[in-house]
């Protein structure tokens, strides 16, 4: 392990309390800070984790540059923080989403520079644009929508979107705030010599993610059948039939595991990373999941109208992440819902008012 001093933003989120903990027990000999302001819902029940495994934790935020200098010292920066919603900002003023997940990257990775730091970089596949995505030329099957793979598009198969696919177009206030940051980081990369990595992440999930609407939808399908409470198909007809890609975050780790010892490709090289067409489903066939692992039915309505927003169909193409790093997902749909299932279902009361 080349890296001894580890800083990870967000780090009493999802993502960031995860991998604090899978680093930890992968290397008990470095030390890990997990950086967090604690604004997002249930992230406070991760503090007693954290402890447990020995993580330092310290309230700050990451749009406050004094909270990054008054930090111990660290080699990497991990940066899981982030206004996660692709609704953010849509409604009304995007500064917030804009202060956090521009600004305060940014200020992170100064904060990377003055201290000769390298920087890993959790972006998302919400940098593609919406309408180029959802022009591809689809068909509708039992329970889902797929593509027909009839568009010769660069970047584009029956794979999936992979690293060569256009970024040209609107993609939401979110997608554009973190494609930003990607720039950035990428410059300073060049002109510093600064290690530094981007991966595009998919829809990642798994246990202690607080899943709602807009985030973590994953998590709220399966928390939603196991507390017998309503969801909606919302969008494209309200069938239910839009299909994303999943990735586990143990397997995020994984990854990110075996990049940390490929360091002549920290030169803001990015990957696109996610479960691809394997390990994928529709809401429908995610309903039909949940159903099989928690024996309960629940009531779902359709919501036909689609937010400007919305995507019909995402699948990643991981191939030049699978290449490169001798990687691939291991965990399938039915093994995630499994594995969400059981944490929920280990921390019942403690997560009832979060989900209900």
């Amino acid at each position: 392990m080349i890296f001894k001093k580890i800083l990870i933003t967000g780090g009493a989120g999802f993502v960031g309390s995860n991998l604090a903990i899978l680093f930890r027990d992968a290397y008990a000999d470095i030390h890990i800070t997990a950086l967090d302001n604690l604004i997002r819902r249930g992230s406070e029940l991760n503090l007693r984790r954290l402890k447990k495994h020995n993580i330092e934790f310290v309230h700050g935020d990451i749009r406050c540059r004094e909270d990054l200098e008054g930090l111990k010292d660290f080699d990497l920066l991990v940066d899981c923080s982030a206004e996660a919603s692709v609704l953010a900002g849509i409604h009304g003023s995007p500064s917030q989403v804009i202060k956090h997940n521009l600004t305060g990257t940014l200020n992170c990775i100064e904060e990377c520079r003055k201290r000769n730091a390298a920087f890993l970089f959790l972006s998302t596949s919400r940098v593609y644009p919406i309408k180029k995505i959802n022009n591809l030329d689809w068909k509708e099957d039992k329970t889902r929508f797929v593509w027909t793979g009839k568009d010769k598009l660069p970047g584009f198969s029956l794979q999936g979107i992979c690293e060569d696919f256009s970024t040209a177009g609107a993609r939401s206030i979110y997608g554009a705030t973190k494609l930003s940051a990607e720039l950035i980081l990428q410059e300073y990369a060049y002109s510093y010599n600064m290690p530094a990595i981007i991966n595009r992440c998919g829809i990642l999930t798994g246990p202690w993610q607080m899943g709602k609407v807009d985030q973590g939808v994953v998590t709220l399908w399966v928390s939603r059948h196991i507390y017998k409470k309503n969801l909606k198909y919302i969008g494209f007809g309200g069938t239910g039939k839009q299909v994303r890609d999943m990735l586990h975050i143990n397997d995020l780790f994984n990854l990110i595991n075996k990049q940390m010892s490929k360091l002549d490709l920290w030169n803001g090289e990015i990957y696109n990373v996610g479960g691809g067409q394997e390990i994928s489903a529709s809401l429908l066939e995610l309903t039909n999941i949940c159903e099989k692992v928690t024996g309960n039915k629940i009531n779902i309505q359709p919501e036909p109208d689609t937010s400007s927003v919305d995507i019909r169909i995402y699948l990643t193409d991981s191939s030049k992440a699978q290449n490169d790093f001798d990687w691939s997902p291991q965990i399938g749909v039915y093994d995630i819902v499994s594995d969400i299932s059981n944490w929920v279902n280990s921390n019942f009361s403690n997560l009832e008012s979060i989900f209900v």
